[in-house]
């Protein structure tokens, strides 16, 4: 006789300040994803606008607040703006390999760049090549690294300048973490080409979407996962898409934060680390 599927325990953590909006605090509720089914119940969980993070699925439940909203991208039906076709163009060359969620010394060496000049008042900061490992290898399900590297003569292996540690599942591809070399200027957008290779591989999987994890409004940091159409976002009705005149008003606040940001000498570009 078949085992019974067990209900998934859940907990809610001590509430903290928001790291996306000044004076909020913050509230997660979650769970750990292990045994046999921890694919089937994070892919469920993923649905209802949960995350992974190593061993455990978690989401907002914030007292106050709802303004972190799950997104995603509706791969079959994606048309790239022009400033999108751009950043293709430019990293085309790109070679890009799928590997095993084992962590190296040279992904850590790039997420620190990375970090350092994106989040410099970060936790992640504080992180040690240990727990860049545990954040990569410790994972109940299917699981993979993107590596991007630009292209050699050769036929060497070439220089690293982005990764996206990433769950496949039965629905789509959900970017866990992605960071890139924050310093090149050449390679200026690679955070969005993250995203659009995602979009691209995805749709020629098959699967309907690619989650982007939290879009937040009002955070400077979270805006660039607006910019991707056909896009879907949770609400208590369900998952809703977005139509194109709504979608433009966001773009335009997002573009004017952005301004407002860069004024004040705090632009941060637009990132691809999906929260």
């Amino acid at each position: 006789m078949t085992a019974p599927v067990r209900f998934p325990r859940f907990f809610v953590t001590s509430p903290a300040p928001c790291p996306y909006l000044s004076g909020k605090t913050e509230r997660k509720v979650f769970t750990e994803l292990k045994g046999p089914h921890a694919d089937q119940l994070n892919e469920a969980l993923g649905r209802i606008g949960f995350r992974r993070s190593q061993t455990v699925a978690y989401r907002p439940s914030c007292v106050d607040c709802q303004a972190c909203v799950s997104v995603r991208v509706v791969t079959d039906e994606f048309a790239p703006s022009k400033a999108q076709k751009r950043i293709l163009r430019r990293h085309d060359d790109l070679v890009v390999s799928e590997c095993r969620p084992w962590a190296t010394s040279e992904q850590f060496e790039l997420l620190r760049d990375y970090l350092a000049t994106r989040h410099p008042e970060g936790g992640m900061t504080r992180m040690e090549e240990v727990d860049y490992a545990d954040m990569v290898e410790h994972t109940p399900v299917t699981s993979y690294v993107l590596e991007y590297r630009e292209p050699t003569t050769d036929g060497s292996v070439g220089r690293l300048v982005g990764a996206c540690l990433t769950d496949r599942q039965g629905d789509g591809l959900s970017m866990i973490y992605s960071f890139y070399d924050p310093d090149d200027e050449v390679r200026s957008g690679l955070g969005n080409y993250i995203i659009l290779d995602h979009i691209r591989r995805a749709a020629a999987e098959g699967l309907p979407y690619v989650y982007l994890g939290y879009w937040v409004e009002g955070s400077p940091r979270m805006q660039y996962k607006i910019r991707y159409r056909p896009l879907e976002r949770l609400g208590p009705r369900g998952w809703r898409r977005l139509g194109a005149e709504e979608q433009d008003r966001l773009i335009r606040n997002a573009v004017r934060g952005a301004s407002a940001d860069a004024g004040n000498g705090t632009s941060d570009k637009a990132l691809a680390v999906s929260r």
